[in-house]
């Protein structure tokens, strides 16, 4: 089969590897397509968590094309999607409940071959059928349950506001989560005016077009659109300056989310004073282990809507303009590459 296969950072090919049979407890799938995201973009770059050699993709969707020994609930032919991460299960933090602290954590894509291949083998625990979804519903289960997390740390309190700012596929899926937690009006903010009007066209409720380069005038005129300031501001950039604007962003009593991924050398500039003197809490989203079957109830009841997200879709063998669109190319929201 062809697979993009890393051999270092930044050095990629794609190659003809050989097809594995499925083990016991595992499933063999067909992708039909995978999701190219900015922990991507990361992991290109040689961090969050990747071991090398590597294939890449963590949001994929496929067809079960065999089963080992030992599966039921999974059929050849069925619709799938992969929950891609692993943990130990034994470690302290596993064993506490604490699973994503894993000193193990890691899993398909980042540590083990994922999605940007014809094929997929996965323990059938990571498997979750897809039956009765669009494919391009679908494969935004994976983003969409690192929604679902963001909601349980966020955890909205009703007829608060909220600022996302950055309108990526993520950012509008935690927005449309938020709005449904019971926020009684959500904004998002973002430089991709393509992007604001996606959000209008899911119902959130108010936008803004940013200019990074004048980030002071646009904190200025967001805490005048909001009044005083959000109860909730969510960062969805992974930009170090951006998330450092948050602050400013929130009223008293706020609870900041940096849910976008950051490169690991970035540092901010907080007051630890003013986040004393307005009570402020700032806290992270890693990543979901097991809100899957939410993101997928969510994605079949349409609380989650994925209308226009998906803009470009690449074969394998043009893998690196699919990199260079999510890196880039304004007019790009959602990018698939498609074996």
């Amino acid at each position: 089969m062809r697979a993009v296969v890393y051999d270092r950072p930044q050095e990629f090919a794609i190659r003809e590897v050989p097809v594995r049979d499925p083990g016991a407890g595992e499933v063999r799938i067909r992708v039909l397509q995978s999701g190219v995201c900015g922990t991507d973009l990361h992991i290109h770059e040689g961090g969050f968590i990747a071991d090398y050699p590597l294939t890449p993709g963590h949001e994929t969707v496929g067809i079960v094309d065999a089963v080992g020994a030992a599966i039921d609930g999974l059929s050849v032919g069925e619709h799938v999607v992969i929950n891609p991460n692993l943990t130990c299960g034994r470690c302290e933090h596993c064993r506490a409940g604490q699973p994503r602290f894993c000193p193990s954590f890691g899993g398909l894509g980042t540590l083990l071959p994922g999605g940007f291949a014809e094929y997929l083998v996965a323990p059938q625990a990571q498997v979750f059928s897809a039956e009765g979804l669009s494919p391009d519903v679908a494969v935004f289960a994976e983003p969409a349950a690192c929604a679902v997390h963001g909601i349980e740390v966020l955890k909205p309190r009703p007829g608060t506001s909220a600022l996302v700012v950055g309108t990526g596929a993520t950012g509008l899926l935690l927005a449309q989560l938020i709005a449904h937690a019971g926020a009684a009006r959500v904004t998002v903010a973002s430089i991709a005016a393509d992007q604001l009007a996606t959000a209008t066209a899911l119902g959130l409720d108010a936008t803004y077009l940013m200019d990074r380069d004048r980030l002071a005038d646009d904190i200025t005129a967001l805490k005048a659109l909001s009044g005083n300031g959000f109860d909730y501001v969510v960062d969805a950039t992974g930009v170090a300056r951006v998330q450092e604007a948050t602050i400013a962003l929130a009223q008293p009593g706020a609870t900041i989310l940096w849910y976008g991924v950051a490169n690991e050398r970035d540092r901010v500039s907080v007051s630890p004073y003013d986040v004393f003197r307005r009570e402020l809490t700032i806290t992270g989203s890693f990543s979901e282990i097991d809100t899957v079957p939410a993101a997928l109830a969510m994605l079949r009841a349409g609380r989650i809507r994925t209308d226009g997200l998906i803009t470009h879709r690449f074969p394998l063998e043009r893998y690196g303009e699919a990199l260079d669109a999510v890196r880039t190319d304004p007019t790009a929201h959602k990018v698939m590459l498609v074996p």
